[in-house]
């Protein structure tokens, strides 16, 4: 196959460098980030000792969506997969707009507020309050614009590094703690609980640790990079949400096993208490270096996926021609890097986003229900293009009906601020789709270049 995606014969064009294990550790650090450390405490104070079930429930709800990606990234691995699937699939120009768009603001708050929280955490490990938080901020954020510039082989080497430093940090954690495995009941809840009670808030608690898992839905936008994408696509995603999976319960076990579960939901760092009741002389130092691997981690996928979705959604017809142009020596979308930070740049220096972020999130559970019913529809579209790796109907069905009720749970459990926003922005999107008038080309061509 060759090393580069197709093109007009002249364009400089994307650069397929990435292999199976740097896929798997793109998606993977995707899903790992930094929530973890804060998510299990949440998770321990609504579940108890039953934490880790909570994980096993949410990692098969998770698991449908991505599978559904991974079928849809074998059957057209394109960049900005999410919005060229829905335009396939609907036909809908201003839906497949709102929902690139919709991923492109969701990847842009998440830089945002990563950058503040790298460089709150820089400024106390360092001691160097004399300079400002937003201008640590900003420093960041224009380090990563200059890798994801540069080229993705080498975004994809320091992202291979700083997933091996987060996995690492949780293993550690594991490690330290594992000699505590079987000193409680893992059944036990807050409460006293039948087996039909137990059952929903095994349920209500999947809720919550679902969240650990987005981060698959990066992996597909940059397929246009990656070797052999029809198979190495669905191996990472499968692969990824598995080991996740399996860390994160790790993780759940060893927590409560190390620090009572209510505890844990009090703690402002949940997993730094477990190391001190674990093993009190460990430095924790380390354990916040860590932390800001993974924050640094999660900006820099998020970073990438943006500028590759504004990309991808270029070639489609839907954003200006020229965020699709590729740099002929990095062979990277310079102007939808560039065109990104802009507006990356004052959401770090203001910061306080963080319902911005919340009603981000619950735009992606619009979109994964949008892309679950975008594969039932193309499974049952007669001369539709198969690919390397096929789901069962009842994989995108449950998928949409799994995002439903997420979506539901979030509108019934969260005050009107995140979903107000989340209003604003797809009517803001509304708006920019009927001032571009954007004429989305026809996505039924031969793809046997791609």
């Amino acid at each position: 196959m060759s090393t580069t995606t197709a093109g007009d014969g002249h364009s400089p064009a994307l650069q397929r460098t990435i292999g199976p294990v740097q896929l798997t550790l793109y998606a993977l650090g995707s899903m790992l980030g930094a929530g973890i450390y804060g998510l299990i405490g949440k998770a321990a104070g609504q579940m108890g000792n039953a934490v880790w079930l909570s994980f096993l429930v949410a990692v098969v709800a998770a698991l449908l969506t991505a599978l559904s990606y991974a079928s849809l990234g074998s059957r057209h691995p394109r960049a900005g997969g999410a919005a060229y699937v829905t335009q396939r699939a609907y036909g809908i120009p201003i839906l497949s707009f709102m929902v690139g768009l919709a991923l492109v603001c969701s990847g842009l708050t998440s830089v945002a507020t990563q950058s503040r929280v790298f460089a709150e955490n820089l400024s106390k490990l360092t001691g160097i309050e004399s300079l400002p938080i937003w201008l640590i901020a900003l420093g960041f954020v224009m380090l990563l614009a200059g890798l994801v510039f540069r080229g993705i082989r080498e975004s994809m080497w320091v992202n291979v590094v700083c997933t091996l430093i987060e996995a690492a940090g949780l293993l550690l954690v594991v490690a330290v703690g594992m000699s505590f495995w079987g000193s409680v009941n893992y059944f036990e809840t807050p409460r006293e609980t039948s087996d039909s009670s137990l059952v929903l808030l095994v349920i209500q608690g999947a809720v919550l640790t679902f969240f650990a898992f987005i981060g698959f839905e990066d992996t597909i936008n940059v397929a246009e990079e990656v070797k052999n994408p029809q198979t190495t696509l669905p191996l990472a995603l499968v692969s990824a949400t598995v080991i996740a999976a399996v860390l994160y319960v790790a993780i759940a076990v060893t927590a409560v096993s190390v620090v009572p579960a209510h505890e844990l939901a009090d703690a402002p760092s949940p997993l730094s208490k477990v190391m001190e009741g674990a093993a009190p002389n460990f430095p924790p130092i380390i354990l916040v270096l860590i932390t800001m691997f993974a924050v640094a981690n999660t900006a820099l996928v998020n970073y990438i996926t943006a500028s590759r979705l504004m990309y991808g959604m270029a070639k489609q017809g839907l954003l200006p021609e020229r965020l699709g142009e590729v740099h002929a020596t990095r062979q990277t979308p310079h102007i939808a890097t560039m065109v990104l930070f802009a507006v990356v740049a004052p959401l770090a220096l203001f910061g306080g986003i963080s319902e911005l972020a919340s009603a981000t999130v619950l735009l992606l559970l619009v979109v994964f229900a949008i892309v679950n019913g975008a594969l039932i529809i193309l499974k049952q579209r007669p001369g539709e293009l198969k690919g390397a790796f096929e789901v069962p109907l009842f994989v995108p069905i449950g998928g949409a009906a799994i995002c439903a009720v997420l979506i539901v749970s979030r509108l019934a459990s969260e005050d009107w601020h995140a979903p107000a926003i989340a209003g604003a922005l797809l009517a803001a999107i509304a708006v920019i789709y009927f001032v571009l008038r954007p004429k989305a080309i026809d996505t039924t061509e031969d793809e046997a270049s791609v």
